[in-house]
């Protein structure tokens, strides 16, 4: 693992694999994950297949830059939305989408790398896709796996997982780590394991418990508003992957973006939820592969 700074104001923690004589994949993490949820046998996997496989924690997340002197309020900024108050949210959160896909595109830079195939999962799918819209110039290919286009009518959660999602979790380790298995609720119904989701969450505790980062993660997402207009223009290859147990974005997030951007082909998978079970790897890398060659 290593960290470099990306701009004046952010530096990425990032680990790679593979032969950087290989086309490069960068991968992008979700809300609130650090890059351990790309797990490190998917990567190696991945550089198997001939790609040089990088893999980041996002701004506010792991190892990578905190922004600590901008605390949000979660109460006051999803009241502040959901009464309409834009202008007192816009307020409250430091950096946007944009800004994040920014530090993915300045690890690139750091790393000596033009252009790269860029895969995303979940808020890293949009923030890939922001990356292709931003700098097309610079993504060979776009992945966008179990995200949305920021169209408030597609992608919704259900109430149950939506409730797990704004659940405070225990502050404590044994308490933070038993509160994973809640996500079995947007998990594969096949394939979904508890076991798997304590394991990733003592895992992430250890390396860099950091709850504070969350409220301003979500400030940037959902306050950077609706991409459709602008995928609707996009032109660099797009592989959309979508969960049909997914429960936290709903399948019409995967199934709109596909329809928005020219020529994107979309992959929708039966047992796969907001998760990336074992099982399912074989069949994910082989379509991450194609899609990259």
């Amino acid at each position: 693992m290593s960290i470099v700074d990306v701009s004046p104001e952010v530096s990425i923690a990032y680990e790679s694999f593979g032969d950087p004589g290989d086309p490069p994949v960068l991968l992008v993490m979700g809300f609130g994950a650090q890059m351990l949820a790309w797990h490190e046998d998917f990567c190696r996997a991945l550089a198997d297949r001939g790609r040089y496989v990088i893999r980041y924690d996002n701004r506010d997340c792991g190892l990578s830059t905190k922004f600590d002197d901008h605390p949000v309020d979660m109460g006051k900024f999803i009241a502040a939305v959901s009464s309409g108050d834009i202008p007192a949210a816009l307020a409250m959160v430091p950096y946007r989408l944009l800004n994040m896909a920014g530090d993915g595109l300045g690890l690139l830079t750091a790393l000596g790398i033009e252009r790269a195939h860029v895969v995303g999962a979940s808020m890293g799918g949009m923030i890939a896709q922001v990356m292709a819209l931003s700098c097309p110039e610079r993504v060979l290919t776009l992945t966008s796996m179990m995200s949305s286009t920021g169209e408030s009518e597609y992608g919704q959660s259900s109430p149950e997982a939506q409730a797990v999602l704004f659940s405070p979790k225990p502050a404590d380790r044994e308490g933070y780590v038993a509160a994973a298995e809640r996500e079995l609720v947007w998990a594969s119904k096949r394939y979904g394991d508890a076991a798997v989701l304590r394991e990733l969450a003592a895992a992430s505790y250890d390396r860099a418990y950091y709850p504070e980062g969350i409220g301003r993660q979500l400030g940037a997402m959902i306050l950077s508003g609706s991409r459709a207009d602008a995928l609707r223009e996009l032109r660099v290859p797009t592989l959309v992957i979508h969960g049909l147990d997914d429960t936290l974005i709903d399948p019409s997030g995967g199934k709109r973006t596909a329809e928005l951007v020219p020529g994107a082909e979309l992959l929708l998978l039966p047992d796969m939820g907001h998760d990336r079970p074992r099982e399912l790897w074989p069949e994910l890398i082989d379509a991450v592969v194609t899609h990259t060659g």
